[in-house]
């Protein structure tokens, strides 16, 4: 098993911490948790987590390294980091947003691979849709970097181009399925459930949804013909709702939200 340093402890590197460890993809002890304040830190070094606000040594000390920081947080770490940066040695995972892998190798040194990673706050129940990409990653660590994340939910590999679509779609995504959940609790309140019913049976509906489709490997389409019949309340509600532009309003949210991050992260740099 690796050494791995996570630079920038926050919700998604501990989320991704534990993830590793609870598959025994990595040892409590392999692993560095690096954060200024070391304070909020303390039950995971309880249970066995190395911590340190050293950035430099953990790195010197990991086979792979992982920076978790703000985006306006970035530049002073990878200054502080890059002396001991090993291009034979070190395979360096970004999951912040906007940056690219060739940003990381300006500062680190264009022989050093790079793989980013964008998962979603579905990371912190182990259910996150992470999509990776690399310019420069071999095969094996692409498939080490794949192992990882699929300890905290599923995997897929894009073009680095894609990266702010993938944010529109499964970032940005989390809050357009939760707020279909909302309307259609709220149209359960209406039609004569108490709301924390009406909440409870639109979010098992919409779990139940999702693992059809997971688990029989079937398009959307399919299992709805599964419940409309002739003349039925499905088609009825299913066309009414398209009617007022459900499934439009919809991708059109989704393109917006994938120009509106392009702007952002052009901004960034």
């Amino acid at each position: 098993m690796k050494k791995i340093t996570i630079i920038g402890s926050g919700n998604i590197g501990l989320s991704l911490a534990k993830g590793l460890v609870k598959a025994n993809f990595a040892k409590v002890a392999d692993i560095t948790l690096t954060r200024r304040n070391l304070a909020n830190l303390k039950s995971f070094e309880e249970v066995g987590f190395v911590i340190s606000n050293d950035n430099k040594a953990s790195v010197a000390n990991a086979e792979i390294v992982i920076l978790a920081v703000l985006p306006q947080q970035l530049n002073s770490v990878l200054d502080e980091i890059a002396d001991a940066i090993d291009p034979t040695k070190h395979l360096i995972i970004s999951v912040i947003s906007g940056v690219s892998c060739a940003a990381v190798k300006d500062k680190l040194g264009n022989n050093v691979e790079v793989v980013r990673a964008m998962p979603n706050t579905a990371i912190a129940i182990g259910q996150s849709m992470t999509c990776i990409a690399t310019d420069n990653a071999t095969a094996e660590n692409i498939a080490e970097v794949t192992k990882m994340f699929e300890t905290v939910g599923s995997v897929v590999k894009i073009n680095e181009d894609l990266m702010t679509s993938a944010t529109a779609l499964c970032a940005c995504g989390i809050a357009f399925f939760l707020r279909s959940i909302r309307a259609a609790s709220q149209g359960g309140v209406e039609i004569g459930f108490h709301a924390d019913e009406a909440l409870k049976m639109a979010v098992q509906t919409a779990k139940g949804a999702a693992d059809l489709l997971l688990l029989n490997g079937t398009h959307p389409e399919t299992e709805i013909d599964k419940v409309t019949s002739p003349k039925g309340c499905t088609i009825a509600g299913l066309n009414e709702m398209e009617h007022n532009g459900f499934s439009s309003s919809l991708i059109k949210g989704i393109k917006l939200s994938a120009l509106k991050a392009g702007n952002l992260y052009t901004k960034e740099g």
